[in-house]
């Protein structure tokens, strides 16, 4: 079979990435741009600003990824592209770029999305992973936990129901003065503390659901800051930060194992940017270890949004005939 070499462009939200992948598991290059740096500023992400980088980054981004392939266009079989879900001024630099692409070379235009693409990040990692799986997704947006069943068939068992775990994150170390994004800094943060000093909610919601809800823990700890601030007594940030994560952690690894064991399943992967915490990471390792579960981690520059993983779902999708022409526009709240 010919090998198949898919350019894709992601720019759903504050990264500009260029990716050439052959057969969806050989990166060839994934050039990423961020934009963490100017959006520090403002405590978080400006869409306006977004959308503003991603156009001055695009075309430059596009030329060094086929610069370090050492490819031209015409080494290209397919145009991959994010259509959703993310910003829409983000997510409508990317299409344009990549409409322009395919008009030009006549190379097929694929749509993907944003959140299949952090899932088939593992496929890029870990060459011989092949469905079924269930897979624990955990981003800035969204947390879903899915039953992949192929490539190209995965279906939502449980999602949050409010805010995302990585928000819960970001609300929680804005509350404690931290700069953007917060993630990795309450990560450092609870190295130092004690996760059983602060007993923070876990929120199940009804029995037997697989759902997420992040908000009411986000709460607890804002009532809990305000509570000490209002009797003047001292605040230990770490304990806050190990307590907050330990009571996420024990939502997440819960409902994960309980949906491996009802799905009879022992291949569990985790994806999207909270999977690159190393705590997270260990405390999964543990249970998996536990109950024999063989645990698939995508590498870290490829848990938070890239080009490759893009392209890695557009190689899959290509293969089951999927094409998309001029008329494709962005899905900003498209679900799994």
């Amino acid at each position: 079979m010919k090998d198949i070499n898919v350019l894709a462009i992601e720019s759903s939200c504050d990264e500009t990435s260029c990716a050439i992948v052959k057969n969806g598991r050989w990166v060839i290059s994934n050039i990423i741009s961020s934009q963490i740096d100017i959006h520090k500023r403002f405590g978080g992400v400006v869409p306006e600003v977004a959308s503003r980088m991603h156009l001055e980054a695009i075309n430059n981004i596009v030329d060094q990824a086929l610069k370090e392939a050492k490819m031209s266009l015409e080494d290209v079989d397919v145009i991959a592209v994010t259509k959703g879900p993310g910003l829409v001024g983000a997510l409508l630099v990317g299409i344009s770029e990549a409409k322009a692409l395919s008009y030009v070379t006549k190379k097929p235009l694929v749509g993907v999305n944003h959140m299949k693409g952090h899932i088939c990040a593992a496929f890029i990692t870990h060459k011989d992973l092949n469905p079924p799986f269930i897979c624990l997704l955990i981003s800035g947006g969204h947390t879903y936990l899915v039953e992949v069943k192929d490539f190209n068939d995965m279906k939502v068992i449980g999602k949050t129901m409010d805010d995302a775990c990585g928000e819960a994150y970001d609300k929680v170390a804005r509350s404690l003065g931290m700069p953007y994004p917060g993630g990795p800094c309450v990560e450092e943060c609870a190295k130092s503390g004690n996760e059983k000093a602060i007993d923070f909610p876990r929120v199940m919601l009804e029995k037997d659901s697989y759902d997420f809800s992040f908000s009411g823990l986000k709460t607890a700890v804002l009532n809990y800051l305000n509570s000490k601030k209002q009797k003047n007594e001292e605040i230990s940030k770490e304990d806050v930060c190990a307590s907050f994560q330990k009571a996420v952690f024990d939502v997440l690894i819960y409902k994960t194992k309980r949906l491996m064991q009802e799905k009879n399943l022992d291949k569990l992967v985790v994806a999207g940017g909270v999977s690159a915490n190393n705590t997270l990471k260990k405390e999964i390792e543990k249970m998996a270890k536990e109950n024999n579960y063989k645990t698939y981690f995508p590498k870290k520059i490829l848990c938070t949004d890239n080009a490759a993983m893009i392209a890695s779902s557009g190689y899959f999708e290509y293969l089951d005939g999927t094409r998309d022409d001029f008329s494709l526009n962005v899905l900003p709240n498209l679900e799994l």
